[in-house]
């Protein structure tokens, strides 16, 4: 996904990136006090085909809302998406995602932005209906998955400060492969992968880009361009 390290290498934030980042570690945290079922490493491993095979299903849902079928989601686009969706957010916080999510910044979402972008949108309108109804988007196999995705972050998440560290990736890896020397190389590779900013702390937005890739979501784009 070169066209996110290319953002990446400016090392600096957006105000509508820094405002929805706020907004993710402030939902993921209270999300990580109800704890995580994932045991170990190998058991998000071993969720890729099904999860894979969702959010490819989730192909579909873009195409409907790239009315003009150009292979984006442009600005005015998403806002009609959010009213199909009955997902009511405001304007300003549709600005944000917009902004934050569309990572070449070439003024529309791909498919693999809006996959991130969807799984956010459940995070937080989750959050906001805490003690309530879970948010529903009509939607209820992908958002099965998108709570799978949560909770794999919380199981990294091991301080449950929203963020993942480069001591809790190796904590993870370490739950799986005990006692292999290569443990550690895993954790830093797949940390890596992850921190594409660079500032040693993964958020759950950077989490979901690499989990689109470890699972070959972005194969699936460069086929659709060539």
């Amino acid at each position: 996904m070169g066209a996110v390290v290319g953002k990446a290498n400016s090392g600096s934030l957006s105000i509508s990136e820094t405002k929805l980042e706020a907004k993710m570690v402030e939902a993921m945290q209270r999300r990580a006090a109800k704890g995580s079922v994932m045991k170990s490493f190998n058991s998000i491993i071993l969720k890729f085909p099904k999860i894979d095979e969702s959010l490819r299903n989730c192909r579909d849902i873009f195409q409907q809302f790239d009315e003009d079928s150009n292979g984006i989601i442009d600005h005015d686009e998403l806002k009609r998406a959010f009213s199909k969706l009955e997902v009511s957010f405001t304007d300003e916080e549709i600005d944000d995602l917009f902004a934050a999510c569309d990572i070449n910044e070439d003024m529309g979402i791909n498919f693999n932005e809006f996959i991130v972008l969807i799984c956010v949108v459940f995070l937080l309108k989750d959050d906001q209906n805490a003690g309530q109804k879970k948010v529903d988007m009509g939607m209820p196999k992908l958002e099965a998955t998108f709570e799978t995705l949560v909770d794999a972050f919380v199981f990294l998440d091991k301080n449950k400060d929203g963020y993942v560290s480069k001591s809790e990736m190796v904590q993870s890896i370490n739950e799986t492969t005990t006692g292999e020397r290569s443990s550690g190389r895993i954790a830093m590779k797949r940390f890596e992968e992850m921190d594409w900013d660079k500032n040693g702390m993964v958020n759950f937005k950077e989490f979901l880009f690499a989990f689109t890739r470890w699972i070959g979501i972005d194969d699936l784009e460069d086929e659709d361009e060539d």
